[in-house]
């Protein structure tokens, strides 16, 4: 039977490679998209290629849309095998963290944090029902404390409040939900794609997407002896 996934915020970036990188291996690939016209035109580009993609109408911070979007896929499929937790957003680069609101503060954690938690929690009983399901939570360098308090790591240089506190925080719910999930054949694992050219940094990355999608997707694929509840990158495993 072939295997299904589904990506957040997939329309496009990195969502975008890795949903192709992940049809191509021949799998049923459910993209979600908050802009049915913007996940329309993007479904439409891959299935030109062949792939079988389809939309998900799903936005990550908000309860009934996800809600509403589990619903729809339950009654599509009986099992779900991989989830990519990849949406997220970079609101500001420019604010100190001494004036960073609290309201922006909250949007951030409202889409890079609770947005994983809350899809995550919502596709569990397909995932479940998988015996084998891969979740990947999509992080960053910047939230691995060793690497920004490095003075020789590129991250050490990025003194975002939100946004890496976010991704320090999706590292530990990553580790929260390994823990739960180990028993149901459920592999959990937070990925780092490097500095990818994407429209979060306003593409000043030097990595392509494709590049930037290549460990998700990894991990997505691992076997019965993969790891879980472990951070990753291009060149293994990465610090915490």
């Amino acid at each position: 039977m072939k295997k299904t996934a589904l990506v957040t915020g997939g329309n496009k970036g990195i969502g975008f490679a890795i949903v192709r990188g992940l049809a191509r291996t021949g799998m049923s690939v459910w993209m979600g998209a908050r802009d049915r016209s913007r996940g329309e035109e993007a479904v439409a580009i891959l299935r030109q290629e062949g792939l079988d993609v389809r939309l998900l109408e799903l936005d990550v911070a908000d309860e009934a849309s996800v809600q509403n979007a589990a619903a729809v896929l339950a009654h599509e499929l009986g099992s779900l095998d991989v989830l990519i937790n990849n949406a997220g957003i970079l609101s500001d680069v420019i604010t100190p963290p001494s004036q960073v609101s609290i309201k922006d503060m909250k949007a951030v954690y409202e889409v890079n944090l609770f947005g994983s938690v809350r899809v995550t929690q919502a596709f569990l009983s397909l995932l479940k029902a998988s015996g084998e399901a891969r979740v990947v939570m999509m992080s960053s360098g910047v939230g691995s404390l060793t690497l920004i308090t490095d003075p020789t790591s590129i991250y050490s240089g990025v003194n975002l409040l939100d946004y890496t506190s976010s991704k320090v925080a999706l590292n530990a719910v990553t580790v929260s939900f390994a823990k739960e999930l180990e028993p149901f054949g459920i592999k959990v694992n937070a990925v780092e794609p490097g500095h990818v050219r994407t429209d979060l940094n306003a593409n000043t990355g030097i990595l392509t997407p494709d590049e930037g999608a290549a460990t998700a997707i990894k991990m997505a694929l691992t076997g019965p002896d993969g790891p879980t509840g472990g951070f990753f990158g291009s060149h293994g495993r990465q610090p915490w």
